[in-house]
């Protein structure tokens, strides 16, 4: 049973019919990935006081205690006051509930060493929670020559991929070459503790991270829901999946032996 964090539309479109209220929602190629390999997808909304219904006593610990892994989505940029610096220009608009929310899940899931998976925004959360920080924006800030991010192409905007040798992603993989979606605008600057980089794009820009310690513990800065074979250029993600699951099942047997 994967727990999928949730993205969050405060400022619903009309013509949902919602009427000024706030939607939580997942993806359907996340979902259909994850269900694709044979687990249980649940996505776990998240508090907030200020809304108009009750919030519940239900908290990350819980969510963490119950489920047998974490999987975090892609979305908004993180706001930078979470590793120390002043928001610029080049950020967009915050999600303080959801930043906050996904923090303590992290933080709960890995207490318990069950496996957490960051994707885009989910890898620069795992690296903030860790206490890592980030570029604000690649190309503002002189982290990269070339953009990691074309809105009109979105994930049909592709770059190359180095996979460090000896790491995790090569050995899955095989191969130390390949080639990924790209639609980020923002990437670690400094890695967070107990974390290594086990990718980086062809700048020199992580694209992976792995932590050191007992668990799994992954983030990648690409979309590997949305590469669903009809490219075969690019990486496939199942053996991504496959082997966050794997991790999911031992220590679902772990804990019940």
């Amino acid at each position: 049973m994967i727990a999928v964090s949730p993205r969050i539309q405060k400022r619903v479109p009309a013509e949902m019919g919602l009427h000024d209220k706030s939607m939580q929602y997942l993806e359907q190629s996340m979902a259909s990935w994850v269900q694709s390999q044979g687990a249980l997808c649940m996505m776990l909304p998240a508090p907030e006081s200020g809304g108009g219904v009750r919030m519940a006593t239900v908290s990350a610990d819980d969510y963490a205690e119950a489920l047998d892994g974490l999987l975090l989505q892609g979305g908004k940029d993180l706001d930078p006051a979470l590793y120390g610096q002043t928001p610029e220009h080049i950020i967009g608009e915050p999600d303080p509930v959801r930043d906050r929310f996904e923090l303590d899940l992290v933080q709960a899931f890995h207490a318990r060493r069950k496996p957490v998976f960051g994707i885009c925004r989910g890898m620069q959360l795992i690296n903030v929670a860790l206490g890592g920080s980030l570029y604000q924006d690649l190309a503002a800030q002189g982290a990269s020559a070339y953009s990691h991010v074309e809105s009109s192409r979105y994930d049909q905007h592709h770059h190359a991929l180095c996979l460090q040798q000896g790491e995790v992603l090569a050995d899955w993989y095989g191969t130390t070459e390949g080639r990924v979606n790209s639609i980020h605008h923002q990437g670690v600057a400094t890695l967070g503790r107990g974390l290594k980089a086990v990718a980086r794009a062809s700048d020199g820009v992580i694209e992976a991270i792995w932590g050191l310690g007992e668990g799994f513990l992954l983030g990648v800065q690409w979309h590997p829901e949305f590469q669903d074979g009809r490219d075969p250029a690019l990486l496939p993600g199942d053996p991504l999946m496959r082997a966050f699951l794997d991790a999911a099942q031992q220590r679902r047997d772990a804990d019940r032996a």
